[in-house]
C-alpha cells in the first residue's frame, strides 16, 4: 500500500512565498487523494502495491494495460508531489553549489538564462502540468509535462520540479502564475537538486 509522506517542514514554513493554507490543502487533500486513488486502482495487486512509487512510474509496462492510464495519472500525482515537497525548503541556499552551478552554466550558459528558460517553460504549460529540470543522458534539459505525467515514464530523471496546477497557487496568486513562479525560486532546495543529480549519476555507473 502507498501512503502519504509527511512534509519535511511545517505547512507555514514556506511563507510568505507559498501560503500555509495552500500547503495544507495541497498536501492533505490533493496529494492524499492521489495516494488513495492509486491504492484503490491497484487493489488486490500486491506486487504493484509493494513497489517503490518512483520504480512503479518508471515501469508502467509492468502495470496491466487496462490500469496504465489510472496509474499514470494517480501514481504520477503521488510521485510528482513526493518529489516536489523535498525540492522546497524554508532555508534554501540562494544559488546552487559550485558543482551544480557549473553544470547549469555548461548546459544553459548562465544561471539567469537557466531561470528564465525554466520560468518560461512553466508559464508556457497550457492548463495543468509541471515544469522540470531533468537529466537526459549527459545533459540537463528543461521540459514540461501535462497533468500528472512524470519524466520517469519517458526514461528521464527529474531533479527539479514545479507544480503549475492552479491548486498549487490559486489561493494567494489567483490567476497570476508568473508571480507564483517568481516566488517559488525563493524556496528551491538546491541541495536536494544536487543530491538527485548525484544519485542519477551513480545509478548510471551501476
Amino acid at each position: 500500500m502507498f501512503s502519504l509522506p509527511p512534509l519535511p517542514y511545517d505547512y507555514a514554513a514556506l511563507e510568505p512565498f507559498i501560503d500555509t493554507e495552500t500547503m495544507r490543502i495541497h498536501h492533505t487533500k490533493h496529494h492524499a487523494a492521489y495516494v488513495q486513488n492509486l491504492n484503490d486502482a491497484l487493489k488486490g495487486k500486491e506486487d504493484l502495491l509493494n513497489m517503490d512509487i518512483f520504480e512503479l512510474i518508471s515501469n508502467l509496462k509492468k502495470v496491466p494495460e487496462e490500469l496504465q492510464t489510472k496509474v499514470k495519472n494517480q501514481g504520477g500525482g503521488h510521485a510528482n508531489h513526493s518529489l516536489f515537497w523535498k525540492l522546497m525548503t524554508p532555508k534554501p541556499a540562494k544559488t546552487p553549489s559550485h558543482l551544480l552551478m557549473s553544470l547549469i552554466k555548461k548546459n544553459f550558459k548562465d544561471f539567469k538564462e537557466f531561470q528564465e528558460e525554466f520560468s518560461a517553460t512553466a508559464m508556457g504549460r497550457f492548463g495543468s502540468g509541471w515544469a522540470w529540470l531533468v537529466v537526459h543522458g549527459k545533459k540537463l534539459e528543461i521540459i514540461d509535462t501535462p497533468n500528472q505525467e512524470s519524466p520517469l515514464s519517458s526514461g528521464l530523471t527529474p531533479i527539479l520540479a514545479l507544480d503549475v496546477w492552479e491548486h498549487a497557487y490559486y489561493l494567494r496568486y489567483q490567476n497570476r502564475r508568473a508571480e507564483y513562479i517568481d516566488a517559488w525560486w525563493n524556496v528551491v532546495n538546491w541541495e536536494e537538486v544536487e543530491n538527485l543529480y548525484s544519485a542519477a549519476q551513480k545509478k548510471k555507473t551501476k
